[in-house]
């Protein structure tokens, strides 16, 4: 079983991006493969064109691990009330799975985190992450996880994160 990470800033070792991780480790402990695209594996994506398929290259890897994946973990600073550039250009690239026989995020539990500074840009940012990946047909797990600062709360929050992920996916395989 394969999840994919995606997600993170462009510091190299945001607090987004060390959630996610500890996510995605928590699904390896599940007995997952784990694949992740951070912020600097992000920043190489070009912006995101439908008329320009020329891109489509420089998004192949991160394209073909989605297309692979069993289930996605998706994490974003909340900026200004929603979610980053560099996530949502990520994410406009999965485009590319429109013709898939199974498009887009199709069948796919979605584990969604978000860092802020406050709850009401953590707030808004999830609801614009479930809303976008409701749009790509995919299934955001039950929990969200939305981090404002240190709690002692945020490291079991992610690990059950990880676990719905997971148990939908094994779900699904079966």
């Amino acid at each position: 079983m394969l999840i994919v990470g995606i997600g993170g800033t462009t510091r190299g070792d945001s607090a987004t991006e060390q959630a996610l991780r500890a996510a995605l480790q928590a699904a390896e402990q599940l007995g997952a493969r784990t694949r992740l695209f951070g912020g600097a594996e992000l920043l190489t994506q070009p912006i995101y064109d439908p008329q320009d398929d020329s891109s489509r290259g420089a998004r192949a890897e991160l394209v073909e691990a989605v297309r692979q994946a069993d289930g996605l973990i998706i994490a974003s600073p909340g900026y200004h009330g929603s979610i980053s550039g560099l996530v949502k250009n990520a994410l406009d690239g999965l485009e590319d799975l429109r013709d898939d026989i199974r498009p887009y995020l199709e069948g796919r539990a979605v584990g969604l985190i978000v860092r802020a500074d406050g709850p009401q840009a953590g707030g808004s940012t999830l609801a614009a992450l479930r809303s976008i990946v409701h749009a790509l047909r995919g299934w955001p797990t039950p929990l969200g996880v939305v981090q404002t600062g240190e709690d002692e709360q945020d490291s079991a929050r992610l690990i059950l994160l990880a676990g719905q992920v997971f148990d939908f996916a094994r779900a699904r395989a079966t």
